[in-house]
């Protein structure tokens, strides 16, 4: 699967996932009506939004990645972008993980499995004019 998904003037998501599976759940869920990068460890999440910092709306981050892990690529994103919106995805439920997350500056945290109808609602609170 290419990296990105040219679609138009349709909003960029940033996904960082490293879970194949995920990806491509997340990617049907949300793929016809945003452009996705798909960052499959928290360095290329880094990467990936710094090259595209300007067209990038929301990153949708993964918390256990290998290498950078989602705390760490958020914390190094908030260095120099205050306002982006991150929401965290984990199967992670613990309440330290949720906590630790929002104070790293994340938006939201879901919780996996995710449910269809929570992220995409989360996803219009930040990016308006979407029509699921």
């Amino acid at each position: 699967m290419d990296n990105l998904n040219i679609k138009g003037a349709l909003p960029l998501i940033l996904i960082a996932e490293d879970d194949d599976s995920n990806f491509r759940l997340l990617n049907a869920i949300i793929g016809k009506k945003c452009e996705i990068l798909w960052a499959k460890n928290g360095l290329e999440a880094l990467r990936l939004y710094k090259e595209n910092s300007d067209k990038i709306r929301l990153i949708l981050m993964d918390l256990k990645m290998p290498g950078m892990d989602g705390f760490e690529a958020t914390s190094a994103i908030r260095e120099t972008d205050k306002n982006i919106p991150i929401i965290v995805q984990t199967a992670y439920a613990f309440s330290t993980d949720r906590e630790k997350a929002i104070e790293m500056g994340c938006n939201k945290v879901l919780i996996k499995p995710i449910s269809i109808v929570e992220l995409r609602k989360t996803i219009s609170t930040y990016i308006n004019n979407i029509n699921w």
